[in-house]
C-alpha cells in the first residue's frame, strides 16, 4: 500500500466535494499502525432528514494496481451523483461516503474502513435505510462469452458482459428489487438483479458487507468484477480500459434511482 498516494486521494475526493459546496468530514481510523480517513459529505433530507441513505466507493487499490476500474470508476460515479445533489433537495438524508481499506489484508477485518463507519454509524444508533456500494462499474463488452459467473449461475445469466449488476444477499432482496426495478424504470440500460445466499463467491466482496454486519439494508452496485474485467487487481488497470460511455449512462441511471429512492420511504 502507497500511503501518501492513498492520502493523495483523500485530499483530491475532498478537493471535489467542497468545491461542490460540500463540507466534508474525515473520520480518522487506524489501519496497519497509520492514520487513515473515511469522507462523508451529506446533504440532509428536507423531510425524512432522521431517514438515510448511503451511497459509497472504497478509495483504495490493491497492492500493485492503478485501481481505473476497482475503484476508480465507482468513486467517480460518487462524486458525480453527489455534484447532482447539490442542486436538487432531497427528502431523505444522503451521505456520500469514500471509504479507505477495502482491498486486502484489510477486507473484512476490524482494519475495514467500511466496516469502520458502519460500526460508528450503529453506535449512534443511525437509521440507516438502504446503502448502494458502488464497486468496479466501468467495464462492458458486446462480445459473446465475455461474462462469467460461479456456478450454477452460468446456467441462468447472460454470457455477455453488456450489463450492470445488482447483488444482495436474501436478506436484503427487498431493497435489491426495489433498487433495480427503480433502475430500469428510469434507465434504457440492460441490468440483472440477483439475490443470493452470502457465501457465494463474489456476492460479499465489498463495502456493503460492512453494512450487513451491523444489520442495515445494503446491496452492491457492480460489472460483476473478476467475472468479467480481465484487468481486475492487475497492473493494467488502467483508465484506457474503461467504457465512459456506460459508465456514464449507470451514474445517470444511479442519480435518479437516488432521487426516487429518497421520494419512496413512506
Amino acid at each position: 500500500m502507497h500511503y501518501d498516494k492513498l492520502n493523495d486521494a483523500a485530499d483530491c475526493i475532498e478537493k471535489s466535494l467542497t468545491e461542490a459546496n460540500y463540507k466534508v468530514r474525515r473520520q480518522e481510523f487506524i489501519a496497519d499502525e497509520k492514520k487513515c480517513y473515511n469522507l462523508e459529505a451529506e446533504l440532509l433530507g428536507s423531510k425524512y432528514p432522521d431517514k438515510i441513505i448511503v451511497v459509497g466507493a472504497h478509495y483504495d487499490s490493491v497492492y500493485g494496481s492503478p485501481g481505473a476500474n476497482d475503484n476508480g470508476s465507482g468513486v467517480a460515479a460518487t462524486l458525480a451523483i453527489a455534484r447532482h445533489f447539490t442542486e436538487k433537495p432531497s427528502a431523505c438524508t444522503i451521505r456520500f461516503v469514500f471509504f479507505a481499506k477495502e482491498e486486502p489484508p484489510f477486507y473484512h477485518t476490524d482494519e475495514m474502513g467500511s466496516l469502520v463507519y458502519a460500526k460508528e454509524c450503529k453506535q449512534k444508533n443511525e437509521n440507516i435505510i438502504a446503502m448502494l456500494s458502488l464497486e468496479t462499474i466501468g467495464y462492458y463488452s458486446d462480445k459473446p462469452h465475455s461474462q462469467k459467473y460461479p456456478f450454477p449461475f452460468n446456467l441462468i445469466y447472460p454470457s455477455t458482459g453488456n450489463f450492470i449488476g445488482f447483488v444482495s444477499n436474501i436478506k436484503n432482496r427487498a431493497l435489491l428489487k426495489q433498487v433495480a426495478g427503480l433502475f430500469r424504470q428510469n434507465c434504457q440500460f440492460p441490468s440483472e438483479a440477483a439475490a443470493v445466499p452470502e457465501f457465494v463467491e463474489g456476492i460479499a466482496w465489498s463495502d456493503h458487507w460492512a453494512f450487513w454486519q451491523q444489520g442495515y439494508p445494503a446491496i452492491m452496485v457492480t460489472d460483476t468484477a473478476l467475472f468479467r474485467y480481465p484487468h481486475y487487481h492487475q497492473p493494467s488497470d488502467t483508465p484506457d480500459k474503461l467504457d465512459y460511455e456506460n459508465l456514464a449512462r449507470v451514474t445517470t441511471g444511479l442519480t435518479t434511482v437516488l432521487n426516487e429512492l429518497s421520494r419512496t420511504t413512506d
